[in-house]
Order: C-alpha cells, then structure tokens, then sequence
C-alpha cells in the first residue's frame, strides 16, 4: 500500500496545493472507502487535520450528500468527493466551494486510476489545453457536432467556458480529478438534432454498440438500442432530459476504460451531458447529470472546425 499512499501525498500537495496546518475532508461511501483510506492515511502522514466522512452510497450522479457531509464540506480547506456517483454538480459541491474549500471530485476512481493513464499526464500541458479550448468556448455563440451522418447543434451565446485541468490552487477553485477537459453550459432550450454517442455513457461503462440520440429543443427525446433506454430511465421524465453540457477533453494521457471521470478527458473526444448544469453557469436543477462520451467526431464553433492536435 505504501506506493498508492506516496501518490496520493503527491496528489495532495501537486494537484491540490494542501498547506501546512490546512483541514483534509474526505467523503465516500463503501464501493470507494478503499481508495478514501489511501488519501486519509497520506492526509495523516503530512500531519494535516484529516476526517474521512462515508454516507450511504448515492443512487445516482448529481444526487446530494446528507445535510451533515454538506455542512462539514464547507469547514474545510481541501475537500477529495472519493464516491461511487459523482458529487461535481450539486449544491453541496458548490456551496463548499463558495466558502473557500478547495474541492477534488473523483468518482467512481479506481486503484488502477491511481497508477495509470489520467493521472499521470502533463499537468501544465493540460492546463495548457484546457485554457485554449476555454477561450474557444467563451468567444463562441454556436456549436456543431457531427459524427458519421448525425449533426447536433445548439447555442453557447453568453455563456462562459470553465476549465478543470486537475490542479487547484486558490481558494474556492473545484472540479474533477485525474482531470483535463474544457466545458459550458449551452443554452437550454437551443439544442437540436441527432448525435451518434459511440464511447461511454456514465453509469452505463463502454458501450456495446453506438446509440443515437434525438434531440429537439434540448430536450432528449429518443435514445436508441437498449443502452440508449438505460440512458432515458437514469435521466427520468423530468428535467434529467434537458442538455446540461457540452466537453471537450484535454488530457493525452486519458483512457476510455468505461468510468466517465477518465473518459470524458481523452483527448480527441467531446462530451455532452443532460440533467443539471446550474452549478457552472445554467438554469437546471434535476438531482442527475450524465454525460455521454464521443469519439473523434468533427467540431465546429462559429463555422470554425476544431483541431485536435
């Protein structure tokens, strides 16, 4: 175990910049209490104030933690969400972070994600990346995707790219970890079209085949094949249905392996998500977010395609 704690001391002090004297909350629950304990033990060995808190699981990504957890997110300095389901868009998440809590995500992060792929990357390089497709994102007013014969497009007009390169520094700072994409909120009523998903979908892993999604008036309507009506049940009928995000990952060292927090940061992939998006710039609150991954497909911003170099 004595390596996965060496990584883990570096993930604290490298990615999260923990200080002397700073507070270490760690959340889990019990399908991740294993790497939790790796990160509390090297939290305890830097002689920080560490506390691993473990709820019960969640049923889903986006769903709340207990009023308890909430409340001790936000009297930390450096908060890891070590969880099953992905803590990143709810309001614990950012209420944590308005108090000044440095806040890492990690879901469904597994010990061969320790060691392997995402983590291992560049850091400046993915900083690097994430800042340029972010400047992208922020000039932009409409986005296209198109992957074999389906096009998807919908409105980014006045809403700003956020980046999550993996390393948080200042307070208040949050997002994913291993990390590397470039992100936004689009307009929620703007999305139209069919999009061809052939990577991952979160919740559902690497999929068997690709499925084809139909969107009108961003809301999804239709998902095809069985992965696809999986998709629509974890969604619900509700505001689970309307387009939360759009991503583009930006981590060369990212692997599609079928958990989404690595997926969705493969460099030459996109990624678009439905449910909640309020907590980075939109309107909706759903109590889910699940983003579905798409392999190399073509991208354009205002008439002008993306490279992926």
């Amino acid at each position: 175990m004595d390596p996965l704690i060496e990584v883990a001391k570096s993930i604290l002090k490298h990615n999260l910049n923990l200080k002397e004297a700073e507070r270490v909350l760690l959340v889990t629950d019990a399908e991740s209490y294993e790497i939790a304990d790796v990160f509390f033990q090297a939290g305890t060995a830097l002689r920080n104030e560490t506390l691993l808190m473990k709820m019960e699981t969640r049923s889903k990504s986006g769903e709340e933690p207990p009023l308890m957890v909430a409340e001790a997110m936000k009297m930390a300095d450096v908060v890891l969400c070590i969880t099953h389901h992905s803590l990143t868009h709810t309001k614990a998440r950012k209420d944590a972070s308005r108090e000044g809590a440095r806040v890492a995500t990690m879901p469904g992060i597994t010990m061969d994600m320790l060691q392997e792929g995402a983590i291992t990357a560049d850091y400046l390089e993915v900083e690097e990346l994430t800042a340029h497709y972010c400047g992208l994102l922020d000039a932009g007013e409409r986005v296209t995707i198109e992957k074999e014969n389906t096009t998807l497009t919908f409105s980014i007009e006045g809403r700003n790219g956020i980046p999550s390169t993996g390393v948080f520094r200042e307070k208040g700072e949050s997002g994913n970890l291993p990390s590397g994409e470039s992100y936004i909120a689009p307009i929620e009523d703007s999305a139209d079209g069919t999009i061809l998903v052939d990577g991952s979908i979160a919740g559902i892993g690497v999929l068997t085949e690709p499925i084809t999604l139909t969107v009108r008036n961003g809301r999804l309507v239709d998902a095809s094949g069985k992965e696809g009506k999986q998709l629509l049940d974890m969604l619900g009928d509700g505001n689970g249905r309307i387009i939360a995000e759009f991503g583009i990952g930006t981590n060369r060292e990212a692997r599609l392996t079928g958990n989404v927090l690595e997926d969705e940061k493969v460099f030459g992939t996109v990624h678009i998500a439905f449910g909640s998006n309020k907590p980075f710039g939109g309107t909706n609150e759903a109590g889910v977010h699940i983003d579905c991954v798409i392999k190399e497909p073509t991208v354009t911003i205002d008439g002008k395609k993306l490279s992926f170099h």
